[in-house]
């Protein structure tokens, strides 16, 4: 069942990346597709990363074209980064970031690694299984708690700097029937990279 593209999204970004999430997130959900994550890397250089899904959850190597083609006019005339960098489109893969509540719905008992944006109860790092989510939190739970402390800890999603998966024996086989059930042809080949070539001197 298709999902709400434009659903708010929990993910502590820097000034740079909020910018360009903000010129990069209408023109993914006018193709129909849902902006997950952009980060900037030093890789070659320097990388812009998209990730970006369909309304399924979904995204093979022609919706990474298609995203691709249409951003990177979009991004010139924008110009938010002022040097020569790499743009990456890619899916979310296996281990995918955890961005949005329905992402943290439907891995309900995987493993995944949190990072608050700021920490409760000093604290700020979170490694465990998925145990519960409502409208305005979700619960992880710590597998190593001590015998006389609570393991299930309930963090609110205005509070989450940074999500994503495990790669556990148990993803990989609901990945494998996610592929039985929904085949796609080139899931192995979900990123295209495309190098802008204009920069400019940093003032």
């Amino acid at each position: 069942m298709a999902f709400d593209l434009t659903e708010k999204r929990y993910i502590k970004e820097t000034g740079l990346e909020a910018r360009i999430a903000a010129i990069v997130e209408p023109v993914a959900n006018d193709l129909g597709y849902s902006l997950v994550r952009v980060k900037m890397t030093q890789e070659n250089g320097l990388t812009l990363q998209i990730m970006a899904e369909d309304g399924n959850a979904r995204f093979t190597i022609a919706d990474c074209e298609t995203l691709s083609k249409e951003l990177s006019p979009v991004l010139d005339a924008e110009d938010p980064i002022d040097r020569e960098y790499h743009l990456e489109v890619s899916s979310p893969g296996i281990d995918r970031p955890l961005v949005r509540r329905r992402d943290f719905e439907s891995y309900i008992g995987y493993e995944a690694r949190i990072e608050l944006a700021d920490p409760i109860d000093g604290r700020k790092r979170y490694r465990g299984e998925i145990a519960g989510v409502d409208e305005t939190s979700f619960t992880i739970r710590l597998p190593d708690a001590p015998a006389d402390s609570e393991p299930d800890h309930r963090l609110p999603f205005v509070q989450l700097g940074e999500a994503k998966l495990i790669m556990t024996d148990a993803l990989m086989d609901k990945a494998r029937q996610d592929q039985e059930l929904h085949p796609i042809d080139d899931e192995d080949t979900e990123i295209v990279e495309y190098q802008d070539d204009t920069s400019e001197e940093l003032n």
